[in-house]
């Protein structure tokens, strides 16, 4: 029995000594290994300095937008470098504060996507889609697992060499999760509580300032009038009364036209007998209303929505470069003309004045609200129009577009002019007028014929 508690005494003795020495490492145990902190590190850099090196030389020898875009992606690689060195020290905080540290990520991966989106008329922007369209799998440290998958063709030798140097990052990155964050980031066990924010505190978490100082004591001021202005007012009172009969004299002489009880029409008007003063109607109000704020003209696509907003006096609009899934607003434009290429979803054009309208074909509905003078033209197909509160609207439908369907309510001075062979146009009324009756069981409502 002493020997085997003796035994017991030498595994303790070993087993806090272990302890120390696990103390005194920063990262702690990571999947059974002591050194697998400094291994996974390691591998990561030979990720940035193998495949991802190789992917910033050949997008230099493309040259222009590819290159900065390359530039982009390995800024996003370094930030997350910097956000697994961080997670090997310290332990994983709340779900709440994540958001911060994953931040500066995900600012990066915004910053390659739109600078995809800003580039749409770029020779070479089938390399920035397959980027954009991939750098989101770097947010695999915020999920449990990630397996990045693409695949392109290519016929020149530079863009063959240029898509294996992109793919060989993915699939070192997926070698590397599986390899050293099997079950998802492993975070420090041993170590502090994670920071709010990756690089120093979020911008958001700041310290509300300090309360503005006191006002300045109030000021009382005495209102009362001082005794000898009061007595000085009495006096002047006293000798006005003590004239006499010559207290009359500043009197001023009323005729009988003017005396209401000897003028029935004064009686009439409540015994007003004086106007006001012309001079006071004749001046102007103090409160004149401010000019209206001019804005300046937009037209870029933000996400999937054309803006064209404010144009005056522009008979030079086109919007090329289409997708089916895009919309076009247009906003507050006047004696402008705007041409839209392709096919798109949708067009809404709101509170415009003479403005002319051109466009190919639209899968949605075609809207116009609030507006006046308008002149729409449809080169292909447009299944719907929609005409609310718009005064003058003339719609040219093209023999693609003779089954199209127009919505109107509100408006007036409506006009479709349909093709009559080859350059000619038929122009018909839309009814503005209407006839209801009572057939016995509901209501009927059909256009009324005014013969002319």
């Amino acid at each position: 029995m002493e020997a085997l508690v003796e035994r017991l005494e030498q595994a303790v003795v070993r087993l806090e000594a272990v302890a120390i020495k696990l103390q005194n490492c920063p990262g702690g145990l990571v999947n059974g290994d002591i050194s697998s902190e400094s291994e996974s590190m390691e591998a990561f850099d030979h990720l940035l300095s193998g495949p991802v090196s190789e992917y910033l030389r050949t997008s230099t020898a493309i040259g222009g937008d590819v290159a900065k875009h390359a530039e982009m992606v390995n800024n996003a690689l370094q930030v997350q470098r910097a956000f697994l060195k961080m997670a090997m020290t310290h332990q994983e905080p709340a779900k709440t504060e994540m958001a911060y540290l994953l931040r500066p990520l995900s600012d990066q991966i915004q910053e390659v996507q739109n600078f995809r989106e800003k580039k749409r008329g770029s020779s070479l922007f089938n390399h920035l889609s397959a980027v954009s369209e991939s750098i989101p799998a770097l947010g695999w440290v915020a999920v449990v697992s990630i397996s990045p998958c693409l695949t392109l063709s290519m016929d020149s030798v530079v863009h063959v060499e240029w898509v294996n140097s992109y793919l060989s990052i993915w699939t070192e990155l997926q070698t590397y999760i599986k390899e050293h964050h099997t079950t998802g980031l492993i975070w420090s066990k041993t170590g502090p509580v994670a920071p709010l924010s990756l690089f120093g505190a979020p911008s958001d978490v700041t310290c509300p300032p300090p309360p503005p100082p006191p006002g300045p004591p109030p000021v009382f001021l005495d209102n009362n009038p001082k005794s000898d202005d009061t007595a000085a007012q009495h006096s002047a009172l006293f000798a006005q009364l003590n004239q006499g009969e010559a207290i009359t004299k500043g009197l001023k002489h009323v005729s009988d036209k003017q005396k209401t009880h000897k003028n029935p029409n004064l009686r009439s008007q409540g015994g007003r007998t004086h106007q006001a003063s012309p001079a006071k109607s004749q001046n102007p109000s103090s409160s004149a209303c401010a000019p209206a704020k001019k804005h300046s003209p937009v037209l870029e696509l933000e996400g999937k929505k054309w803006r064209v907003e404010h144009q005056e006096q522009s008979h030079d609009l086109v919007i090329e470069e289409t997708e089916l899934r895009q919309v076009v607003y247009v906003f507050s434009c006047s004696n402008s003309t705007l041409q839209i290429k392709g096919k798109v979803n949708s067009i809404i054009m709101d509170n415009c004045k003479k403005l002319g309208l051109v466009f190919d074909s639209v899968v949605g509905i075609v809207e116009i609200i609030n507006s006046r003078d308008i002149q729409l033209q449809v080169m292909g197909k447009v299944p719907t129009i929609s005409i609310n509160k718009t005064e003058g609207c003339h719609v040219y439908l093209s023999k693609d577009s003779l089954d199209c369907e127009i919505v109107s309510a509100k408006s007036s001075e409506m006009n479709v002019l349909v093709p009559e062979g080859e350059d000619d146009y038929r122009e018909f009324p839309i009814p503005e007028q209407f006839k209801t009756v009572w057939d016995g069981s509901s209501l009927v409502t059909e256009p009324t014929k005014i013969a002319g």
